[in-house]
């Protein structure tokens, strides 16, 4: 029976402002890799984890989030953090699942995690890509960007489309989706660098750093001189406010995030109230798993725009366990391009 240690990561206290290093920590324990017959459990070696924002709300003592669904339940102290990742069994006691499967779900931020859900488990079936696409572009953030944009904010062509934290996992995918799609988007991101990636590369037609927009109102005002018809927010906060003032009759807002609000519980966005009204405009907020009916069509549709090159992947990926913290952490100061993954282990 081989008994090997096994890192993870916890948080030493609950986070209820902007993250840091300092309240995580890497701790070691022993791990058996031969499972009991009978257990019915599965262990499984950790290829490459997920990082994403929401799971700060997690993180906090508390947060009307962490009722929603299991995916966004309380982390505890001291307990292994576990988010969607990319494996390989190392010994199995259940009968869908054997040894060297390759496999998808909620695995912790660990090196091995032993799996006793199986809802949230599956095979992982190789269609030609890189394992990380599958927690990245083929996982839910594409998901959330293909339903938010397509069932959420039912974009006809030629419409105007403006999409926040634009060089985001989610965003820069609704912004190549609205395109091929036929709208004209605008996304904005917080460094130049970013905007530039954004209209030379991922192929919007206009890009802006709001950092350097004194007023965000004003400013998509020039970017929009006759208006916005879907607005995907990321952010929250003054963003949605310029965003809904802009809008036109029958605008649609889909609500992907509120990073603002993560870190800062004082930043609540006030939308004009009248412009909602009398401009009809509908504001949705959704969740990836809301549109699974959708799957299915999303991984089809997106392998084709990969495979054909239409489609560009973002990924940013940070190296071994030791890397978690702080690539977490650089969510919130925006240090990310495009969708953030840790690879935790060789194959």
């Amino acid at each position: 029976m081989e008994v090997v240690s096994n890192r993870y990561v916890v948080i030493k206290n609950f986070i209820n402002g902007t993250p840091n290093e300092s309240n995580f920590e890497i701790k070691t324990d022993s791990i058996s890799l031969s499972i009991p017959r009978g257990s019915g459990v599965v262990i499984v070696k950790t290829l490459y984890s997920s990082i994403d924002p929401y799971q700060l709300n997690r993180m906090k003592e508390s947060s009307p989030s962490q009722n929603a669904i299991s995916f966004s339940a309380r982390i505890n102290l001291g307990e292994a953090i576990d988010a969607f990742g990319v494996g390989r069994v190392v010994d199995s006691d259940h009968s869908e699942f054997k040894k060297d499967d390759l496999v998808i779900g909620v695995l912790q931020w660990a090196e091995y995690s032993i799996v006793h859900e199986f809802s949230t488990l599956n095979k992982l079936e190789l269609i030609g890509f890189p394992l990380s696409y599958h927690i990245g572009v083929l996982g839910f953030s594409g998901l959330t960007a293909y339903g938010g944009f397509f069932e959420v904010c039912k974009p006809k062509k030629g419409e105007k489309v403006f999409v926040s934290a634009a060089s985001g996992s989610v965003g820069n995918l609704v912004g190549q989706y609205a395109k091929l799609f036929g709208c004209y988007v605008v996304g904005c991101a917080g460094t130049n660098q970013k905007v530039e990636l954004l209209k030379e590369k991922i192929g919007f037609d206009d890009a802006f750093n709001y950092k350097e927009e004194p007023d965000l109102n004003l400013a998509l005002k020039r970017y929009f001189p006759d208006g916005i018809d879907i607005y995907f927010d990321n952010v929250g906060a003054e963003m949605l406010e310029a965003a809904v003032s802009n809008m036109n009759i029958n605008g649609r807002v889909g609500v992907c995030g509120v990073i603002s609000e993560y870190t800062d519980t004082n930043k609540r966005a006030a939308p004009n109230m009248l412009d909602i009204i009398y401009k009809r405009i509908t504001i949705k907020g959704f969740l990836a798993a809301d549109y699974m009916n959708v799957y299915a069509d999303f991984i089809s549709t997106t392998s084709d725009h990969i495979r054909s090159g239409k489609l560009h992947v973002l990924e940013d990926v940070s190296f071994g366990l030791d890397s978690l913290p702080a690539a977490f952490v650089g969510l919130f100061r925006g240090d990310n391009v495009g969708k953030k993954i840790v690879k935790i282990s060789e194959d």
